[in-house]
């Protein structure tokens, strides 16, 4: 058995040079990965771009027609921050598919990985700080819909605060909300989740897990989702450029394991999305992403 892992090579499209966004790291996650023996290109789960039908179970039709219709004029596109195009919507539809994917393999696998995904930023009715559809919110309404699961946790560990997701799930009390973040970090005003944790500027590896420890096994043993979703970004890396924390490699990679070994021994299905990390530097930047399948296949691995 080996990790089920969703991608596509159409995660990463071309964007002007003055965008910010590094784009091209979902490509080069799984270019690591493959290097590495945790996948192959034949064994990677394509997605199909998501119907309409299903993001319109989170977002609003109106906002859907103007993504759709690459309506850049509009305010709730612009805050997107990125151009739409026809090849950047798709990008995005197959994303969201790619998470909805994930989901359904831990449900059967225990353990899986989309290699795109934690568009967090993206509320009901606009997009905002690079997020188009929020995926996660979207994927949990679809198993919902489809009886697969009643209670969901996102546990979000970008170090930005998910606050679409926040204010999506906000009077849903099938979904519990859990995000950990730089508390003075984008977005400047924080929405409420169900649990926010909001760390210092500078706060390390030490510090971050010990905090993560103990609401980590108060939110499992009280909420006992059906699944988890995680967003695993790496923007809280020392040397990530939006950042502000202060982790290290070795930090993120005993985050991953608390998070996912947790959630394995407590036999809760976990589905993990790449979510932020920003760096000019994009094969470091992968490799930092890669840490969460890295684990996440020895994990899975030492399971079977």
């Amino acid at each position: 058995m080996v990790l089920p892992i969703v991608f596509h090579p159409s995660y990463t499209v071309q964007l002007p040079s003055q965008y910010r966004f590094p784009m091209a790291k979902f490509g080069r996650i799984f270019e690591h990965l493959v290097s590495e023996g945790i996948v192959t290109t034949e064994a990677a789960i394509k997605p199909i771009p998501v119907p309409r039908k299903w993001l319109e179970l989170v977002h609003s039709s109106t906002y859907v027609s103007k993504v759709f219709g690459f309506c850049r004029e509009s305010e709730s596109v612009r805050r997107i921050g990125l151009p739409l195009s026809k090849s950047l919507v798709y990008r995005s539809r197959l994303a969201v598919a790619g998470t909805i994917q994930a989901g359904r393999l831990a449900l059967d696998s225990s353990i899986a990985c989309n290699i795109a995904g934690g568009s967090h930023h993206a509320f009901r009715d606009h997009g905002s700080g690079f997020c188009i559809f929020n995926d996660v919110a979207v994927a949990i309404k679809v198993l919902q819909s489809e009886s697969l699961i009643e209670r969901a946790l996102v546990l979000d560990l970008d170090v930005h605060q998910g606050d679409g997701t926040a204010t999506i799930f906000s009077d849903d009390p099938s979904v519990f909300t859990f995000s950990m973040h730089c508390s003075s970090n984008f977005p400047p005003r924080k929405k409420k989740s169900d649990r926010d944790i909001g760390l210092p500027r500078g706060t390390g590896d030490h510090k971050y897990l010990a905090v993560l420890r103990a609401e980590l096994d108060s939110i499992i043993s009280k909420w006992t989702p059906d699944i988890v979703f995680y967003n695993a970004g790496v923007d809280s890396h020392v040397e990530d450029k939006l950042g502000r924390l202060s982790l290290t490699d070795n930090g993120l990679a005993d985050r991953d394991l608390m998070v996912l070994s947790t959630c394995h021994s407590e036999n809760i299905p976990i589905a993990a999305v790449v979510g932020g990390g920003y760096s000019d530097d994009i094969d470091q930047l992968a490799y930092r992403h890669a840490i969460l399948q890295r684990t996440a296949s020895a994990l899975f691995a030492a399971s079977w």
